[in-house]
């Protein structure tokens, strides 16, 4: 996910750190970050935020959300 490695890279985290702190194994972060994964759990999603000690409201608060189109028309 665009939006994890974002914050990966500006709070300088690790993949492993990342699954350490927010208690998921590292498989689950590292399949998270292939692009060609297009789900994620909500208890997952939470579970990262709670890590990365955000709100899940602070996690979609980004421009990249903005702009997503509607998957069912």
């Amino acid at each position: 996910m665009v939006r994890l490695k974002s914050i990966c890279i500006d709070r300088v985290i690790k993949y492993n750190e990342l699954a350490t702190l927010s208690g998921v194994t590292p498989s689950t972060v590292y399949s998270l970050m292939d692009s060609r994964r297009k789900d994620l759990s909500v208890i997952t999603l939470k579970k990262l935020c709670d890590g990365l000690d955000m709100t899940i409201t602070e996690f979609f608060d980004d421009e990249l959300f903005k702009s997503i189109e509607q998957e069912i028309q």
